[in-house]
């Protein structure tokens, strides 16, 4: 009887071990041999029922590139919040399409965003230059721009003249087949400028004589003299040459 119950087990131990031998031997021969590379993409494939398998990945997308603020970094500023006298300072970035103040919490360096509409103006430390911005208001422009839009101050006065800065999204374009490949989203920067005229309403207008000419119809000549002896560098400071020039003259 005893003889028999060790039978039974040499018997399962032999049956055990010969179907652990015959498994361990084709997942060893499987792995020496190995599958091609189509074999493995076909097998990858078909992994149903319960996956549709593996689908192509592209991988050429390269991100974003740029933000939506105004400069490419913080920077050193004055700042005057509505309602008060005192310039506050700090470094700062401006948020064109959410319209925020960013400034660095100066003990903490964490960002912090101020609604524009609690802004009265602030001024840049850029470079050498001093940039003045100051936040729209509806009711001062001809065409509809939206409460607190930051706009750059170009030059102050009877006629002045600013610029308001956007911000564009343009989205990869490399997947089509005649296409750009632009493997990236980016930020691009523009702007738009503006001069307050006699009606004390800012109207848009192109950096050229005969743009300020359609604005000011009565002051052709004077546009158009200034112009021609004109020696600047750039657009924006014939647009101001012209300006101080027409305010010389101007009588209410």
């Amino acid at each position: 009887m005893k003889q028999a119950k060790r039978m039974k087990k040499v018997i399962l131990i032999l049956v055990l071990s010969s179907v652990f031998i015959y498994g361990y031997s084709q997942e060893s021969s499987l792995y020496q041999n190995g599958l091609t590379a189509e074999q493995n993409l076909i097998a990858i494939g078909k992994l149903a029922p319960y996956s549709a398998g593996a689908v192509g990945y592209d991988t050429r997308y390269e991100g974003v590139k740029g933000s939506p603020a105004l400069f490419e970094k913080f920077l050193p500023s004055d700042f005057i919040v509505s309602g008060q006298k005192n310039y506050l300072r700090g470094d700062i970035n401006l948020e064109l399409q959410a319209n925020y103040l960013l400034i660095k919490n100066p003990s903490t360096g964490k960002t912090m965003a101020i609604p524009s509409k609690m802004i009265s103006e602030v001024k840049v430390k850029a470079s050498d230059s001093l940039l003045v911005f100051r936040v729209s208001k509806i009711n001062e422009f001809e065409r509809e721009i939206k409460d607190g839009r930051f706009y750059q101050l170009i030059r102050d006065g009877r006629f002045t003249f600013i610029k308001l800065p956007f911000k564009k999204m343009i989205e990869a374009d490399y997947k089509a087949a005649y296409s750009a490949d632009r493997r990236y989203d980016e930020y691009v920067t523009y702007y738009k400028y503006y001069v307050r005229g006699t009606d004390s309403i800012f109207h848009q207008v192109q950096l050229s004589k005969r743009s300020l000419a359609k604005l000011f119809p009565d002051r052709k000549d004077d546009i158009n003299l200034t112009a021609e002896s004109f020696t600047g560098s750039n657009d924006e400071e014939l647009v101001k040459a012209i300006l101080a020039k027409l305010e010389s003259k101007y009588t209410p």
